[in-house]
C-alpha cells in the first residue's frame, strides 16, 4: 500500500490572509505584502518564510519573519506590537489551513531599514498548521 502525498499550505500566504482582514477590522487597514511594493508605502507590514521544519508527517512549523514599517519609530512599534497580539489570536481554520498555535521565537527589534532609512521593526514566529492529503 502506497503512502498518502502530503502537501504543506503556503504558511506565508495564510498569514497574510489572515493579517490583512484582522488589521482592517482593528482601524489599521495597512498594506500586508511579502514582497516591498515599489512604491513603497508609508506603513505596511511584509511576512517572509525563513525556515521551519515539518513538524508531523501531516503538518508544517515554518518560521516567519514579520517587518512592520511606519513613518516614525513609535509607529512601527505600535504597528509590530498590533501584529504580535493578532498572530497570538491566530489559531483556528485560517483560509481552509488548520492553523494549531504560533510560537514567537524573535520578540519586537528595532531595525531601521537600511535602504531606506524607514523606521521598522520585526518579530519571529512559528505557526504550526496542517497540510493536505492530496
Amino acid at each position: 500500500m502506497s503512502r498518502p502525498i502530503i502537501v504543506m499550505p503556503d504558511a506565508v500566504a495564510v498569514t497574510i490572509g489572515y493579517l490583512r482582514p484582522a488589521l482592517a477590522a482593528v482601524g489599521e487597514p495597512v498594506p500586508v505584502v511579502s514582497r516591498i511594493p515599489l512604491p513603497r508605502p508609508a506603513r505596511f507590514v511584509r511576512v517572509r518564510r525563513v525556515g521551519g521544519l515539518q513538524q508531523t508527517p501531516v503538518s508544517d512549523r515554518p518560521r516567519l519573519d514579520i517587518h512592520a514599517w511606519a513613518d516614525t519609530e513609535a509607529g512601527a512599534a505600535d504597528l509590530v506590537a498590533l501584529v504580535r497580539g493578532l498572530l497570538g489570536a491566530m489559531p483556528g481554520v485560517r483560509g481552509g489551513v488548520p492553523v494549531y498555535r504560533v510560537t514567537e521565537v524573535g520578540g519586537p527589534q528595532w531595525l531601521p531599514d537600511s535602504e531606506s532609512s524607514s523606521p521598522r521593526y520585526a518579530l519571529a514566529v512559528e505557526i504550526h498548521m496542517r497540510g493536505r492529503v492530496l
